[in-house]
């Protein structure tokens, strides 16, 4: 029976929990395997697997009877919880409890549903207790295969606000310490606007603030969290001229945006980032070509801006090829690549053939 070693795992599980009020050190790499198991286990659970070559979106809710792991999740969540008030403050715990969690949303999918407002409510509570990266990686697997679904939206609607506001006030008080949380929280967003843009409509999600979280997130030297953040900018970019809310941030700050984007590009981030930078400009130029001609102009004729290596003449050329092309990839790419070397004062030392 399938059943059989799950509930060994939650005797098991119960055990480890049980008898002690605080956190035991004893037991903590006891409760990291324990759940580590049950992940494992509810990757073997499917059975409704899709047939090879269907898409995670595509796939619709069955029809069958309850899922398996649906049953044993929802047998195992108080013991879960209970951990969860026990460790919330160390990360790996909390690791292998969003782990439990995230195999789960991945193999179950849309047969996931029964358990949306529980994890929902149980990672509001996590995070707005102890701001951590798994909650918010936790949730763009739950925006990905959920915010579409009406019946769950609401549920989704307030997880993200919540992780929302909690980590714009991290950013408030300096987010440099936490780069993973900066760079899970661009994802996240970046996958709402992807998936389900309307949620940036709530009164209770500040645009702006939203807006000035990815330009510091764009600053910062850990390579993964500037890419996140560029994706972020690139799929803000492709919405603005749908909704007006995140046009009128553009328009307010896009010159900002700008601005850290060439200071990147001139030498302020990794040459291996020149490529999403890249994609931001050509996002930049497809949705306000008038505004990124005068952004780009009152830039880069500040002397030294984004390099000392640059000349006003190297500089107009660059942000005259940027402006003529608005569809190929490739070609922007290229010329934000040289004029990245430029500013390097790495033209013709060979890495423009790197």
């Amino acid at each position: 029976s399938c059943d059989t070693p799950s509930y060994q795992l939650q005797f098991l599980l119960g055990v480890v929990v049980a008898d002690h009020t605080g956190p035991n050190p004893a037991n903590k790499q006891s409760i990291i395997y324990i759940l580590g198991m049950l992940s494992s286990l509810f990757t073997t659970l499917d059975v409704n697997r899709h047939p090879d070559g269907l898409e995670e979106e595509d796939a619709s809710p069955s029809q069958t009877i309850q899922n398996p792991i649906v049953v044993v999740l929802q047998q195992v969540l108080p013991l879960i919880q209970n951990i969860v008030s026990k460790w919330l403050h160390d990360l790996e715990v909390v690791e292998a409890v969003c782990g439990v969690f995230d195999k789960s949303v991945r193999t179950l999918l849309h047969d996931f549903g029964p358990m949306v407002a529980q994890l929902s409510e149980m990672l509001g509570q996590i995070y707005r207790t102890y701001p951590q990266a798994p909650a918010l990686d936790l949730t763009r697997q739950m925006v990905h295969i959920f915010a579409g679904e009406g019946q769950h939206i609401s549920e989704i609607r307030s997880l993200v606000e919540v992780l929302t506001s909690t980590t714009l006030s991290v950013f408030q008080q300096g987010p440099r310490e936490h780069p993973d949380i900066a760079e899970s929280f661009m994802y996240l967003h970046a996958q709402i606007l992807k998936r389900s843009p309307d949620l940036h409509l709530s009164a209770e999600l500040d645009v702006k603030a939203l807006f000035y979280s990815g330009i510091l997130s764009i600053k910062f030297p850990e390579t993964p969290t500037v890419k996140a953040a560029c994706l972020f900018f690139t799929e803000f970019l492709s919405r603005c001229k749908d909704m007006p809310s995140l046009c009128d941030v553009l328009q307010r700050d896009g010159k900002l945006l700008t601005e850290t984007v060439l200071q990147g590009v001139g030498g302020g981030s990794s040459r291996s980032l020149v490529e999403h930078f890249s994609e931001v400009l050509l996002s930049l130029n497809r949705q306000c070509p008038a505004l990124l001609s005068q952004w780009l102009a009152e830039t880069l004729q500040t002397p030294g801006f984004p390099s000392a290596h640059v000349t006003a003449e190297q500089k107009y050329s660059f942000s005259q090829q940027i402006l003529r092309e608005q569809t190929n990839k490739r070609r922007v790419k290229e010329t934000v690549k040289e004029f990245s070397l430029l500013c390097r004062g790495l033209q013709g030392s060979g890495y423009s053939e790197c």
